[in-house]
């Protein structure tokens, strides 16, 4: 029975791979929604792998690796393949090697949170998680890529994406974790779980449209918390090469 119920998060983690190769499947045929659709259908069985993994006290390191390879493949190279097949297909070899950077980056990524992983629990991520940047791409083509925004908006936005996304990816800004909705959750941070529930609230009120606003939100606060950070450190360190400047003047006179 024990092994029955330590393999439940694993099914959910082949859900998210299996939905990921759909994915590439659908964006082969030209079928855009639906590829789109089934890389967040994968965000929403990897989040449900972890929070079942915590409920039923069956982390393990198996999970951790078969999680990670499942990840490559949904939000590594099926957002890939969408920008390649609806946008970069038309700049040939250099149009792969620019779809290529959201599954090259987001594999490195992914190796070095496994490298650095202690234990299943973590305050935040350093880099933007991978997850996130496969929703922020598909959420992008499915609901504003050439509908609600003009054609030359959408190049921009292409072309942004492709290389803000590694980069914030590899980068050393802290991220917030999603909240896991229990008591002692909402004890230690209700307003962030407050606003967790608000923006599910906003996604579903608007049908979806809302998910790439919020995931440049999302991808801006660790940005700026980065610099706010650094300013902040900056500061204190002319603070304390002052105070030590007045130390001297004051001893030597």
């Amino acid at each position: 029975m024990r092994y029955r119920v330590r393999f439940i998060p694993s099914l959910f983690t082949i859900l998210n791979l299996f939905s990921g190769f759909l994915s590439v499947i659908y964006a082969a045929n030209g079928n855009l929604n639906q590829a789109c659709m089934f890389i967040i259908y994968a965000s929403l069985f990897d989040a449900f792998d972890g929070v079942v993994a915590r409920f039923t006290g069956t982390s393990s390191k198996f999970g951790v690796e078969l999680d990670s390879l499942a990840d490559v493949v949904s939000f590594g190279m099926a957002p890939s393949f969408v920008m390649y097949y609806f946008y970069y297909s038309q700049l040939d070899g250099i149009g792969i090697a620019l779809a290529s950077l959201p599954m090259i980056f987001g594999a490195l990524r992914l190796a070095r949170f496994n490298a650095q992983l202690v234990g299943f629990d973590k305050n935040y991520f350093l880099g933007v998680p991978v997850p996130i940047t496969a929703i922020t791409i598909s959420s992008f083509f499915l609901f504003h890529f050439n509908k609600n925004f003009s054609t030359e908006l959408s190049t921009s936005f292409v072309y942004i994406l492709t290389f803000l996304l590694p980069i914030l990816m590899l980068s050393k800004f802290r991220y917030d974790i999603t909240p896991k909705f229990t008591k002692k959750e909402f004890k230690l941070h209700p307003v962030k779980t407050i606003f967790i529930i608000l923006i599910i609230i906003m996604v579903v009120a608007t049908r979806g449209e809302g998910l790439f606003p919020f995931c440049l939100f999302y991808l801006s606060s660790g940005i700026y918390r980065g610099v706010v950070n650094s300013v902040r450190r900056m500061l204190r360190s002319k603070s304390r090469n002052d105070e030590q400047e007045n130390l001297k003047y004051k001893t030597s006179n």
